[in-house]
């Protein structure tokens, strides 16, 4: 694929580990380790040299079994765990030129609140699952700064509308609702300050084959509306088929092949690419 615009987000060599690592393994080109693991010292390097582009209005996925990295990449993306080193850049922040991983604690709060949105795998991590659905959607407003309520009530009712809840069910909390209406909550919640991009987590899983495939359509409809960047991660190859441009294949905190997603799907490269299609195709 050539691409002539500038990326929404550069990552550059993002490294995250757990342990502190011992001379067995802390020379990246020559470690020696068990998957992602230093049997010596039992340090974890759960992402290892990761690095990718996202351009605007693309869906990028990321794939793997459980346990090569994927998640821990988007923790540290969101700023929710903390990066070993590497870098990652996004063009709606000061033109792309600050390392974000470098930011303030205060900065980071700022492009968490403004510019990522995220959906989590597990709702009660994005949502306050007794507040009620629109005041899931003030909240986030407030933290970027929002304090007329009118408006925050015209922006939740224009989002819950547009996720398919009912009007008459936007005052009531998440933890009355379904699994797939309580994703299609955090999907609006984490689009209330219009942010360009959007990290998605295994937002399907867990859910009944019939409700995976509406929380699809929607996430398909509302990046063709908005034109918003999505970094998606999921284990089902499937999800990824539908929805994603390019993907990524991840192993032990690696990228091992990485391509447009009908050509890893249809003509993998890579042995455990060609494993992880056909064991879940």
């Amino acid at each position: 694929m050539i691409q002539t615009e500038q990326p929404m987000i550069s990552v550059k060599h993002l490294n995250k580990q757990f342990g502190q690592g011992c001379p067995h393994c802390m020379n990246p080109d020559s470690r020696k380790l068990y998957k992602n693991f230093c049997t010596v010292c039992q340090t974890v390097y759960s992402c290892q040299d990761v690095s990718f582009d996202l351009y605007p209005g693309e869906i990028i996925g990321v794939v793997g079994e459980s346990g090569s990295g994927k998640s821990t990449m988007m923790r540290c993306l969101y700023f929710d765990q903390e990066a070993t080193s590497g870098e990652v850049y996004l063009q709606a922040y000061k033109d792309g030129t600050r390392n974000l991983f470098a930011e303030s604690t205060q900065q980071k709060r700022y492009i968490r609140n403004h510019l990522m949105g995220k959906v989590y795998q597990n709702p009660m991590l994005g949502l306050r699952m007794d507040f009620t659905s629109i005041g899931n959607i003030a909240e986030k407003m407030i933290a970027a700064g929002s304090r007329r309520v009118s408006e925050m009530e015209t922006r939740g009712k224009e989002l819950l509308e547009k996720v398919h809840i009912p009007l008459h069910r936007i005052k009531e909390a998440p933890k009355h609702f379904s699994g797939g209406m309580q994703q299609r909550v955090q999907i609006a919640k984490a689009l209330s300050n219009r942010p360009p991009v959007l990290l998605l987590d295994e937002v399907t899983t867990g859910l009944d084959l019939s409700v995976q495939a509406s929380v699809l359509d929607l996430i398909k409809a509302l990046q063709r509306e908005l034109g918003i960047s999505i970094v998606l991660v999921s284990h089902d190859l499937g999800v990824v088929r539908m929805l994603a441009d390019r993907t990524l294949v991840m192993l032990d905190g690696r990228v091992v092949e990485e391509g447009l997603t009908d050509q890893i799907l249809e003509d993998p490269q890579e042995a455990y690419t060609q494993q992880l299609v056909h064991s879940l195709l």
